[in-house]
């Protein structure tokens, strides 16, 4: 019988139950649903992180973007028919102000053959206007301009040259840029940078994903690194906002950013952040970013005066500023300079003939960087300190002001070369030196040293040291005795002779000249120009320490002064900018006039922030201060200063006054000519002992200084209430020119000797004088 039950066959699966599929389906759609979530998830998370994103990149671009550092600049050197400056100090200033040798043709270069110049200057915003460029022709003879013609551009008598920039107020991270607008920039620098570094610059969206494969699958075929895909809104990003890690996180950060800033920014505001971003070299601990501080850092130019082989060789430094630095390395950076003059020529940005001739030329860069950070650290250290009593340390590193200072560059070097070269003849390495120099009338800071090394950017001695100024202060003592002129003039007699004072206490002091003699009675004007001792205490013990207290105060000393009798010998502490402070209202008969060092604060545009005028303050009678300006005089003529006309011309007439104090501690010079104040101190920083003086160790910087600068002689203003008499010191009494021991004095009216002595033969003589008159 046929067996009809239907038996499964060995291997075959049994249809799955029902339960059993819609198991599966369920299992499925849960992990869709899983999916799903983890995907609403990641959105979320990637749309919160967007958002953040999103705040970096607006909170920085809407902000101040860059922090600026503000920028300091000397004087501007004025030219015309007639101006005070040798040929040398001119060359050191064209260089100084980034000028370079050429034909003079050129923006920015200068040409000189003996005392001819031939000058192409680049045209400069100053506070109170533009100064144009110009071509200009000129000549220096006896140090002093001639001939001076405008050959190019608007004519005018006196033209002001670009000031140059002695250092900056930098930010913490010590980042360096001149900030540069777009539409102001020659055309063929965002050409030539987008051609090689972001041809489709204006058809993407922040990133090429194109550009991007065609990277990976050419460093995967090379086995390294050596194509990169980045636009240069990533590039942007990358510097502005990110690290330099290489890490898949911070890659992806790059990528959203860069597009977030493409939607917020238009491709100009992107391009032209970026210009003014992208780090270029280094200079010390200074960084230089952007093209604009790149083009004065290593070719002395403005931006818009390169020519196309400068400019390819700032947009190949791009891709590597230390590997292809110009200065260590020129074979790679000329290398890499005529790669990029290729691609301008592929892209249609120079001819054939014109990129050909392009990379023949040499780099061009300057033979130093321009623009070194702070080349006059001491100056720089007063400026600030005077830029403090108006401005916050925060904006003034960053943003970007322009702080115009009084500093005369050739004084300037002539003051750090009289220090230098004075402090190495002296021989003693410990040996230290402070200089300031003034202008006379009106207060201005030329230039300052505060220490034996010029750069050295550590101990300022000229703000810092305060040492005591031996007699120095004894202009001050006969200044307050000399307003008194019923009681003292410059021929009343002092005695210079020992005496012992005793205090309250029970201490003796006993003081003495510095030579240990006695001279019995001397002069008052001869007391003061030989700086004997004795009789300037008994002076200042009769008149009183606070008069002679209140004289210095007036004059502006900010230091202690004991009341002591020490004080009239120079007890005083002071630092070198206080001491010159004191002593420029002696050269201005009586007028104080307060340091400065500032003429103007500008903003980065141009706009005016804050003008320091000049100030002046009568703070003594300048009848008093004529006849103490006599005897200075004679002090460089007869007395302590007149070693000093073995290296000043003695057609040049000067004022001053040595100082010294207990085993020349501290040696000081004071004095000043008719353009000039001048005040150096040298001594050691621990205080030790030295066998110097003040006319041999101050005196010879001061001269070596002097001997430098063109100026003018001291000519004493003639005050009203002052009069010129012939007097017989010895006699105390009015006299004949033609008598023997006469000599012409100034007194205040009424102070003047009432008797009146003659001399015999006097008619013969007068007679003679009469003859010899007539054949001069």
């Amino acid at each position: 019988m046929k067996n009809t039950d239907k038996t499964r066959k060995p291997g075959r699966k049994k249809p799955a139950p029902r339960k059993q599929l819609a198991a599966v389906q369920s299992r499925r759609k849960g992990f869709w649903r899983i999916l799903l979530r983890l995907a609403l998830l990641g959105l979320f998370l990637l749309a919160g992180w967007m958002v953040y994103l999103d705040a970096q990149v607006t909170s920085r671009f809407e902000g101040r973007r860059f922090e600026v550092p503000s920028r300091v600049y000397a004087r501007p050197l004025e030219l015309y028919s007639g101006a005070p400056v040798s040929a040398a100090a001119l060359e050191q200033e064209l260089a100084l102000a980034g000028f370079h040798k050429g034909d003079g043709s050129r923006s920015g270069s200068y040409q000189r053959s003996g005392g001819r110049f031939l000058i192409s200057s680049r045209g400069f915003d100053f506070p109170d206007g533009k100064e144009p460029r110009r071509h200009l022709a000129l000549s220096i003879a006896g140090d002093q301009v001639q001939n001076l013609q405008v050959v190019k551009g608007p004519d005018s008598a006196i033209v002001r040259l670009e000031p140059a920039q002695i250092g900056g107020i930098y930010p913490a991270h010590q980042e360096d840029r001149i900030l540069v607008q777009l539409d102001k920039l020659p055309e063929l620098l965002p050409a030539a940078l987008m051609a090689v570094e972001d041809r489709r610059f204006y058809d993407h969206h922040g990133i090429a994903p194109l550009s991007i494969a065609r990277a990976m699958l050419a460093n995967v075929r090379a086995g390294g690194i050596v194509q990169g895909g980045s636009t240069l809104t990533q590039q942007l990003v990358k510097n502005f906002f990110l690290t330099r890690e290489q890490t898949l996180l911070r890659k992806g950060n790059e990528a959203l950013m860069s597009i977030l800033l493409e939607l917020h920014y238009s491709k100009s505001d992107i391009l032209e952040t970026y210009l003014n971003e992208v780090y270029l070299g280094q200079a010390g601990t200074r960084s230089i970013h952007g093209f604009g501080l790149a083009s004065q850092f290593y070719f002395a130019e403005a931006l818009e005066d390169l020519l196309p082989h400068q400019l390819a060789l700032l947009v190949g430094m791009v891709k590597g500023p230390s590997y292809y630095n110009p200065r260590r390395h020129p074979q790679r950076a000329t290398a890499r300079r005529n790669l990029v003059l290729d691609q301008m020529q592929q892209a249609g940005l120079l001819g054939e003939a014109d990129a050909q001739r392009a990379r023949s030329l040499p780099l061009g860069v300057s033979d130093k960087a321009s623009f070194s950070q702070n080349r006059y650290p001491a100056y720089i250290d007063l400026v600030r300190r005077h830029l403090a009593r108006d401005y916050k340390e925060e904006d003034l590193r960053s943003e970007g002001l322009r702080v115009f200072t009084t500093l005369n560059p050739a004084m300037q070097v002539a003051a750090e070369k009289a220090v230098t070269e004075t402090l190495a003849r002296l021989g003693d390495k410990a040996l230290e030196s402070a200089l300031v120099v003034t202008a006379k009338d009106s207060g201005e800071v030329l230039a300052l040293v505060g220490g034996r090394d010029p750069r050295y950017a550590g101990f300022n001695r000229a703000l810092d040291a305060s040492r005591q100024i031996g007699s120095l202060v004894k202009p001050f003592v006969y200044l307050a005795a000399l307003s008194q002129p019923q009681r003292y003039t410059l021929i009343t007699p002092l005695q210079d002779t020992r005496f012992t004072l005793k205090f309250e206490n029970g201490t003796v002091w006993q003081p003495k000249n510095y030579d240990g003699l006695e001279r019995g009675e001397v002069p008052l004007h001869q007391a003061l120009s030989k700086s004997y001792n004795l009789p300037v205490v008994r002076v200042g013990l009769d008149i009183g320490l606070a008069e002679v207290k209140s004289t210095l105060q007036a004059f502006g000393t900010d230091s202690a002064i004991s009341d002591y009798p020490s004080m009239l010998l120079g007890a005083v502490a002071m630092t070198p900018v206080n001491v010159a402070q004191i002593y420029q209202g002696l050269a201005t008969s009586g007028f104080n006039t307060p340091l400065r060092t500032i003429r103007e604060v500008t903003e980065a545009g141009g706009e005016p922030l804050s003008r320091y005028s000049l100030q002046v303050n009568q703070v003594a009678d300048p009848a008093a201060v004529h006849l103490l300006q006599y005897a200075m005089q004679e002090t460089m003529q007869e007395g302590t200063g007149r070693s000093a006309y073995n290296t000043v011309p003695r057609a040049l007439a000067l004022a001053g006054k040595t100082g010294t104090t207990d085993d020349g501690r501290d040696a000081w010079f004071a004095g000043f000519s008719g353009d000039l104040l001048a005040v150096v101190w040298v001594g050691r920083d621990d205080n030790g002992a030295t066998p110097l003086t003040g006319a041999s160790g101050a005196l010879p910087v001061w001269s070596k200084f002097m001997a430098q600068v063109p100026q003018n002689s001291f000519t004493p203003v003639l005050p009203d209430g002052v009069q010129y008499h012939w007097v017989n010191v010895q006699q105390q009494a009015l006299t004949d020119e033609q008598c023997e021991n006469a000599r012409l004095m100034p007194f205040i009216i009424g102070s003047e000797p009432k008797q009146t002595i003659t001399c015999a033969g006097a008619l013969p003589q007068k007679i003679r004088g009469w003859f010899e008159g007539l054949f001069q």
